[in-house]
């Protein structure tokens, strides 16, 4: 199955196009951001943006890397919806290769479908409307499992980080030379849960989207991995790129407080876990 539905969402970041490092750029797709990182001699994209983004995508990739340009691999740091939604047609049109934590593949190959959105949570009228949002499975074909030894296809330098909890095969990724961070929704930049600072792109350290994250235990621990790496700049899924003391304070007060700043005060999610403990 294929999200085929265009989700009418946006925010006042929509096709900005930010280069965060040399060879890394944040390009934002309504409400999501995707990555470009590599030269024109050998570049990766980063997950595939929301649904009916196609256009959009090949129009950003022939700007930063000429006509026709074609990417060595597709990496997805998650499977849901907002970060795949022109994965089946770009990899039909490039011919390429995709790579995701073994974790992640049913999501990634029409097996199983991700626990529902959680409309009832705590949070603002984004997390009311999650109950719309498609929680089934896609079928890419020519995907893979990344490299158990923590390497990532066509990122030289790059190595990939298991931070569960938002999903439980979601990956971030870090190149250690300069400290770079692509994070997914491991955290996020802006609260995506309220719709007027999801539409301004106010920005915030915030946790992943409460909405869609059945693990709050393995997500903090994620939190607190990422914030062990130090990192200068860091491109998440959703919110405006941060860097500096802005970033390892934000991250770092996350991390401290997770509990408190991420987790919702109530939620299906937060029920079941606090069930499983009792």
């Amino acid at each position: 199955m294929e999200h085929d539905s265009y989700m009418p969402m946006t925010s006042v970041g929509s096709g900005d196009l930010i280069q965060v490092a040399d060879d890394v750029y944040c390009f934002t797709n309504q409400i999501v951001n995707l990555c470009f990182v590599g030269n024109s001699d050998n570049w990766v994209l980063v997950d595939a943006g929301m649904p009916k983004s196609f256009d959009k995508i090949i129009e950003q990739a022939e700007e930063i890397y000429g006509e026709n340009a074609k990417p060595k691999a597709l990496i997805l740091t998650h499977g849901h919806f907002d970060h795949v939604g022109a994965a089946a047609e770009l990899v039909e049109k490039w011919d390429i290769p995709v790579f995701a934590h073994t974790l992640e593949l049913p999501f990634l190959t029409g097996k199983e479908s991700y626990p529902e959105p959680d409309w009832t949570v705590e949070g603002g009228l984004v997390a009311k409307l999650s109950m719309f949002f498609p929680d089934e499975p896609i079928n890419l074909r020519g995907i893979s499992q990344l490299p158990d030894d923590g390497t990532v296809p066509g990122m030289p330098g790059w190595k990939w980080i298991h931070t569960p909890g938002h999903s439980r095969g979601q990956v971030s990724l870090f190149r250690e030379a300069d400290r770079t961070l692509i994070a997914g929704d491991a955290f996020i930049t802006v609260k995506q849960d309220e719709l007027l600072k999801v539409t301004l792109q106010t920005k915030e350290v915030n946790g992943p989207p409460r909405y869609f994250t059945p693990d709050w235990r393995a997500a903090e621990e994620s939190v607190q991995q990422l914030a062990a790496l130090n990192p200068q700049k860091a491109i998440t899924g959703h919110g405006v790129p941060i860097s500096g003391e802005e970033l390892q304070e934000g991250l770092k007060r996350l991390a401290d407080n997770f509990k408190e700043l991420a987790v919702p005060d109530h939620g299906r999610y937060v029920t079941e876990q606090k069930n499983d403990r009792d």
